[in-house]
């Protein structure tokens, strides 16, 4: 078979990339738009439609696992295509919602369990067969798509309620969601190289030093005995609890602080764009860390952890719009390196064989960290009448994130691939 002339392996970015840009993280940036129609419609408080979102990521934390070992087991787009049509059917079913509040819970909850099928858990596995050198840039370009999401699908959920209602909104993103994920994920994606006669990274056969991790990797079971999974779990966990713990009171914060609405989320956006920065430099440069140096890329997760700790510090510190400047900038850096850097080096501690299943229950502790962090920034607040205390106890936990990138060690095998780096160990 002739080699083509662009790799097929960045089609595949490019299609994890478009479903992912209306796959799960839609839910939370779409929230907001729908809050004050649902409370309008329905008389329901905040505090009762704020339970929606919680709901929804408990859905995703407890479908991760599973949709980790069926992609394992049968491949992505097994996982993918049955979650996108589940996905779209929960956003058409919101659009003929009651007002019984179960009803709407329980709808959120389906879109979560759903959603995390269209999410990093089956793309990034697939994206790990496809690229081995690369493949630190392939799951950075590919993850942008989570932050595309909140670009493009707020602002358009916006123009659809004003202009034709929440319902007509919601059944839209259902649509919107079973037009780009299904012929794109249907036609495009295949889970590994090698059937079509193509090797990883788009090495010619006989030429590539080539190691597939799939041929000697952990298991869950023996993951679960490893120092390596219970850092990564609990450094995804604690670095959840500062992000969202961030995202949710962002606005409420800079407001008090004396900041107008627009100006707070002008520093939510930017914020977004740093992230969006992150995940694409973030993956290239884990590439060129794991070439140098053995399991290499925790290094670069340890300074962009560094970095988000410094970003509190001067959130912390300072009051005037200098320092929420910076603390968005070094923040978003770090908001969207952990997306790719952990399936990453979850690929350099475990192998491939077992890879998506092992990255569900990071997801679904990074899912636990998210729940807990909104409701304990909430908590703090109200005990102590300001966000300092929370400031301060989110920077010890990003400090003690960028710790556990410490004890990390690469798979044996993994050193075959990275000739250099094993020299370096």
């Amino acid at each position: 078979m002739q080699t083509p002339r662009v790799f097929y392996g960045w089609w595949i970015v490019g299609t994890a990339l478009a479903c992912m840009t209306v796959g799960v993280p839609i839910i939370s940036y779409t929230f907001g738009n729908f809050v004050a129609p649902l409370h309008e419609a329905f008389s329901w408080s905040r505090g009762q439609i704020s339970l929606g979102p919680s709901l929804a990521l408990l859905g995703v934390t407890l479908g991760q696992p599973l949709l980790g070992r069926f992609t394992d087991r049968f491949g992505a787009k097994v996982v993918i295509l049955p979650c996108a049509v589940g996905f779209g059917v929960s956003w058409l079913a919101l659009s003929l919602l009651s007002a019984s509040l179960w009803h709407f819970y329980l709808l959120y909850f389906l879109l979560g369990l759903s959603g995390g099928g269209v999410g990093p858990v089956p793309f990034a596995a697939v994206l790990s067969h496809w690229f081995e050198h690369k493949r630190g840039l392939a799951l950075g370009l590919a993850m942008v798509g989570l932050g595309l999401g909140g670009f493009i699908m707020a602002p358009l959920t916006q123009y659809l309620i004003a202009e034709w209602g929440w319902r007509v909104a919601y059944t839209l993103l259902g649509v919107l969601v079973w037009v780009i994920v299904l012929p794109c994920a249907g036609l495009l994606l295949h889970d590994r190289p090698e059937p079509y006669g193509l090797l990883p990274d788009g090495a010619r056969p006989g030429t590539e030093q080539l190691n597939r991790l799939s041929g000697a990797s952990l298991t869950v079971a023996q993951a679960w005995r490893t120092t390596n999974f219970w850092c990564l779990c609990a450094a995804f966990f604690l670095l959840s609890i500062a992000a969202h713990g961030f995202l949710i009171h962002l606005i409420p914060l800079l407001t008090d602080r004396g900041l107008s609405s627009q100006t707070a989320a002008f520093y939510v956006a930017l914020l977004a764009v740093s992230s969006v920065v992150g995940r694409a430099v973030s993956g290239f440069l884990a590439d060129k860390a794991q070439a140098a140096w053995s399991m290499g890329s925790k290094y670069i997760a340890l300074v962009y952890f560094l970095g988000a700790g410094l970003g509190i510090v001067c959130l912390w510190g300072g009051e005037g719009t200098g320092s929420v400047t910076l603390f968005a900038v070094f923040f978003g850096l770090s908001l969207g390196s952990e997306v790719d850097l952990f399936p990453y080096m979850i690929g350099r501690c475990f192998g491939l064989s077992a890879f998506a299943e092992i990255y569900g229950y990071t997801l679904a502790a990074f899912g636990l960290g998210g729940v807990l962090g909104p409701l304990l920034t909430g908590v703090i607040f109200d005990a102590t009448g300001s966000y300092s205390v929370a400031l301060g106890i989110f920077l010890v936990l990003v400090l003690v994130a960028a710790g556990l990138m410490l004890p990390l060690r690469v798979l044996a095998t993994d050193r075959e691939a990275f000739p250099a780096a094993a020299v370096r160990a």
